[in-house]
């Protein structure tokens, strides 16, 4: 897989709405219980129990998102002990959620420092051109609905499941999305993986279109082994919510500077 770096393909206008997502996902992170503090994910019982309590709270879970309502028993954040050491105790829900508004709040839910870094590396990149091609309200409206096809598109599929999904991944595949299809012939630079990492400077059509198709694969994948923690299916249908609301917009955008003679 390649690695995006930068791309050559300067922004009219200041980011912002950008830039806020940016700051407002690396403050959210920084407050959820055990995984900020912990360079590889790994926690101890107690910060394991509040996280899952955490993040049953304020995730979507895809069995609430198609049903509705909430389960009976819910982890409450205590730790009991059980014959095979530490387990996380479960009671009745202490607080009121609204599934369809725990998709929002979901999009702003990480569940390591990498899987952070690495929604906002593809945001910081792809962000700003899009948003400066669609305004500041309509990118952060086009943010959220790629967020909610994402989570709901891959809710209809693992109606039964009922492990919360979070991250800014879908929202953030809708930028990508929308970003090949306005900005197909933008150069980006890029990690090659070949021996140790080469940086290239390539079409974003060709770093976006892989990073898209392993998605693809990796969806198909774990779907058919029903294995693997990370939503790629959902990542596949915020890059296709991204392509289709972005389509109508091609025309009227400016190509890069550097493929119309400015350097």
């Amino acid at each position: 897989m390649v690695i995006p770096v930068h791309d050559v393909n300067p922004a009219r206008r200041v980011p912002w709405v950008t830039y806020l997502l940016l700051i407002v996902n690396f403050l959210v992170f920084l407050r959820m219980p055990g995984v900020a503090g912990s360079a590889t994910g790994e926690i101890g019982p107690v910060q394991l129990c509040r996280l899952e309590a955490f993040l049953q709270q304020w995730a979507a879970v895809p069995r609430e998102l198609i049903h509705d309502r909430l389960p009976r028993l819910v982890p409450t954040g205590d730790v009991g002990t059980g014959p095979f050491g530490p387990r996380c105790l479960v009671g009745p829900p202490a607080y009121d959620k609204s599934p369809p508004l725990s998709v929002l709040t979901s999009m702003f839910l990480h569940g390591s420092w990498l899987h952070l870094l690495g929604n906002m590396l593809f945001l910081w990149i792809f962000g700003d051109n899009v948003e400066d091609r669609l305004g500041h309200v309509r990118f952060l409206l086009f943010y959220g609905i790629c967020g909610y096809a994402a989570a709901y598109g891959f809710a209809l599929a693992s109606a039964d499941s009922s492990a919360p999904l979070i991250g800014a991944s879908g929202a953030v595949a809708g930028v990508l999305g929308a970003y090949l299809v306005l900005f197909p012939r933008a150069r980006v630079w890029a990690l090659v993986p070949f021996l140790f990492f080469l940086p290239l400077r390539l079409p974003a059509w060709v770093v976006l279109g892989l990073w898209f198709g392993l998605q693809a694969v990796y969806s198909y994948v774990t779907g058919v082994s029903q294995a693997g923690s990370v939503a790629f299916l959902a990542h596949v249908i915020g890059f296709v919510a991204g392509m289709l609301i972005g389509w109508p917009l091609r025309r009227g955008t400016l190509p890069p500077p550097e493929l119309h003679g400015a350097q």
